[in-house]
């Protein structure tokens, strides 16, 4: 037991902060050379860089395992990445309203229905809107996925000046709550893309396994760790995360990668 406790606790830092890199490096080629994200969630990317953001403001104050953080920095580059590749392979816009997981409240023309206020689902990747042009954009549903991102850091950033957080303070234990939360409904959009279209279909199985195996790593390294290392917000949303991701492994072991029934041949999410 000791010698298992010894490698986790050689091994595993290292692991967390190149997974970002194993885990998304095939999925990025991927959508690359087949130009097009259909089947891949555009809401993976929204996830993952908002906790990312989240996480990263929540060490000041927490001054949790530097390994973490460290993480955290790798996955932000990473996921910048994999959007902008998302973004510019995007299926037409009919198939990705059709197939957004999470959408809420409202209909187009014809009667899809959409995410509330368009959420996550502009057609403009452009960061800056001019103020005479932002409601305009906005109700063409063409705001901006880099301009939400540098607003959401701006925000962060305003606000660690003005309350100059401790380990004690409630907004340190607030933030670091939310964006682990955050990051443990990661698996949830792309399950929900998967039960509409009956297939696993543009999500990389490489993906898959690298988050089961990083969902064990990251479970022996948490609760081997020297007491205060780790909070104990990591754990608890870890092992939330790491249900999902089980679940979304039964997925793939239910659908496979098989083709999509005929009537969702037009269901693409981006």
């Amino acid at each position: 037991m000791p010698i298992f406790t010894t490698l986790i606790s050689a091994l595993a830092p290292i692991f967390l902060v190149l997974s970002p890199i194993t885990s998304y490096t095939d999925q990025i080629l991927s959508i690359h050379r087949t130009r097009t994200s259909a089947g891949f969630s555009l809401d993976i990317p929204l996830i993952m860089l908002t906790a990312s953001i989240l996480k990263i403001f929540y060490w000041p104050g927490a001054r949790y395992d530097l390994s973490l953080l460290l993480q955290a920095v790798v996955m932000l580059a990473m996921q910048l990445v994999l959007l902008k590749v998302a973004l510019d392979n995007r299926p037409g816009w009919r198939g990705e309203l059709a197939g957004a997981p999470f959408q809420a409240g409202t209909k187009n023309a014809a009667g899809a229905r959409q995410r509330l206020w368009g959420f996550w689902r502009w057609r403009s990747q452009r960061p800056w809107v001019p103020l005479p042009l932002r409601a305009e954009r906005a109700s063409e549903g063409k705001g901006g996925y880099w301009e939400f991102l540098a607003g959401l850091t701006g925000l962060l950033a305003l606000l660690h000046l003005l309350l100059r957080p401790t380990a004690a303070s409630l907004y340190t234990q607030l933030i670091g709550y939310v964006g682990l939360a955050v990051e443990a409904v990661l698996p949830l959009p792309q399950m929900v893309a998967n039960a509409r279209a009956r297939s696993c279909k543009g999500f990389r199985v490489s993906v898959l396994a690298n988050w089961l195996v990083g969902d064990a790593m990251k479970m022996s390294y948490f609760f081997t760790s020297a007491p205060g290392r780790v909070p104990w917000a990591f754990k608890a949303c870890g092992i939330f995360q790491a249900c999902c991701d089980a679940g979304l492994g039964v997925q793939w072991w239910v659908y496979g990668d098989g083709a999509e029934a005929e009537g969702e041949k037009d269901v693409r999410v981006s």
